[in-house]
């Protein structure tokens, strides 16, 4: 496998750690939402990574990652007794996104911290690089 191939590898892991931020800051910002009805409740969501490994012929492969789906939880929404609630329901409950926010701010360290890896390994691959053309002079 060339060096070359590097970028893609990074850049494909950068592509899929800006989905997951997305998704995170979009599951914070609906955190605290309420609805009528669980079935209108906002489920926290996540993106599912696959591994992509294209080999064309033996020397000419590739490898990477991808966002393969983004799921919604399945836990039950918060069923909050909220009479005087505009979105209340009959019996005076509005029911609450599923969203953990301290496990959403986690998922956000973690994801940062992995796309700042892969910053890092572009860089220093370009680094390499540059220096192996200064070995010819």
């Amino acid at each position: 496998m060339s060096l070359f191939r590097v970028f893609d590898i990074a850049g494909s892991a950068m592509s899929a750690q800006s989905v997951r931020l997305n998704t995170t800051a979009s599951n914070l910002a609906n955190a605290n939402t309420a609805a009528g009805s669980a079935d209108e409740a906002y489920r926290a969501r996540q993106p599912v990574f696959q591994t992509v490994l294209n080999q064309q012929a033996m020397d000419n492969s590739s490898a990477g990652v991808r966002v393969a789906d983004v799921i919604e939880s399945q836990a039950a929404p918060l069923r909050v007794h909220q009479p005087g609630h505009p979105a209340a329901d009959e019996q005076g409950y509005v029911y609450m996104s599923n969203v953990n926010a301290v496990d959403e701010l986690v998922n956000m360290i973690s994801a940062s911290r992995s796309y700042q890896n892969s910053v890092e390994v572009l860089n220093t691959s370009k680094e390499l690089l540059l220096r192996t053309l200064t070995l010819g002079q």
